[in-house]
């Protein structure tokens, strides 16, 4: 079988390209950046450079790759560090969630891909009522802060894009937050905002969130290219109140405790949107992908996952 990876050299693609070769699939990897084809080819992927946003020239890759799979990983997420404006950060990500999809899309209905899986969301994007963790089943945000709401109508369009063209069977995987190498979550830099007090806790740190470590999102990439139909929430088990987690991550650093901001002064300070995800965001239950993919995550708690990443951190720096 062969699949065709768009995003092959990203945080998930490049773990995702040698559990495919392992598998047995031949893989065609796509990039945008030409310097990096060698890596896809030390990977085992046939590269092909193109940028996602190119109609024609995604049509002409996939056409040419006549894969049996595509598997949609494409985000631009560098600098995405900075939440505040968030709208802006995401922009380009959502591009590549609303045209880049229905390229792909189209892409695969003129060469007859069956199948398709694809990177959506899981977290914030839930309705912010009823109970903190939430299933596949329950409805998404229906006002969220303006912020939020470029972002929501692009992850709407790929999961609507994917799971409900004809003839092609769509999976739509909703990470949770990424955390471990090249995803910029627990990277020195913010290890370093939480030891010194700068990331602190607004309105008490209410919100639910769910995590997962990205060789973990990899592995349930890998498994969806043959299982599966529709939306599965691909999180960790362990799905903790922000308080929990921020809390958990300073006293791993030996740092103190997160300062404690009000949520008035948050919205002042950050925004409404940060206020909500500090405050008010929904984690998301893994128990569909467990049943029907097979699934479970290797890192089950990002307990176990940040005080990995922190001990080791910290060796470096000692």
């Amino acid at each position: 079988m062969h699949i065709f990876v768009a995003g092959a050299t990203g945080a998930v693609g490049c773990r995702l390209v040698p559990r495919l070769i392992h598998r047995g699939y031949s893989v065609t990897g796509l990039t945008r950046t030409p310097a990096k084809t060698n890596l896809l080819r030390k990977l085992g992927a046939d590269p092909v450079v193109a940028d996602a946003l190119d109609e024609k020239a995604i049509h002409a890759a996939v056409v040419a790759a006549r894969p049996d799979v595509i598997v949609h990983q494409l985000t631009d997420l560098k600098g995405a560090s900075d939440l505040r404006k968030f709208d802006r950060t995401f922009a380009s990500s959502n591009r590549l969630r609303t045209a880049g999809t229905d390229h792909l899309v189209a892409a695969a209905q003129a060469c007859g891909t069956k199948r398709m899986v694809a990177q959506s969301f899981c977290g914030w994007p839930y309705a912010r009522t009823g109970g903190h963790v939430k299933t596949e089943d329950d409805p998404l945000d229906q006002d969220p802060p303006r912020e939020l709401r470029g972002t929501l109508d692009a992850i709407r369009h790929l999961e609507r894009a994917v799971t409900t063209t004809p003839g092609v069977v769509g999976v739509a995987l909703r990470y949770g937050g990424f955390y471990g190498p090249d995803t910029g979550f627990c990277d020195p830099s913010i290890l370093e905002q939480i030891c010194k007090r700068r990331m602190p806790l607004i309105g008490g740190g209410t919100a639910w969130w769910s995590f997962l470590h990205v060789e973990d999102a990899a592995e349930a990439a890998a498994v969806a290219v043959e299982r599966g139909e529709g939306v599965y929430n691909i999180v960790d088990d362990d799905p903790a109140p922000v308080h929990d987690w921020l809390t958990e991550i300073a006293k791993l650093l030996g740092a103190k405790p997160p300062f404690r901001v009000p949520a008035w002064l948050g919205r002042l300070i950050a925004g409404q949107h940060l206020v909500v995800m500090m405050t008010e965001s929904r984690a998301g239950s893994n128990a569909k992908a467990k049943r029907e993919l097979g699934w479970s995550p290797r890192y089950p708690s990002w307990r176990q996952g940040f005080s990995e990443i922190i001990e080791k951190e910290m060796r470096l720096a000692a």
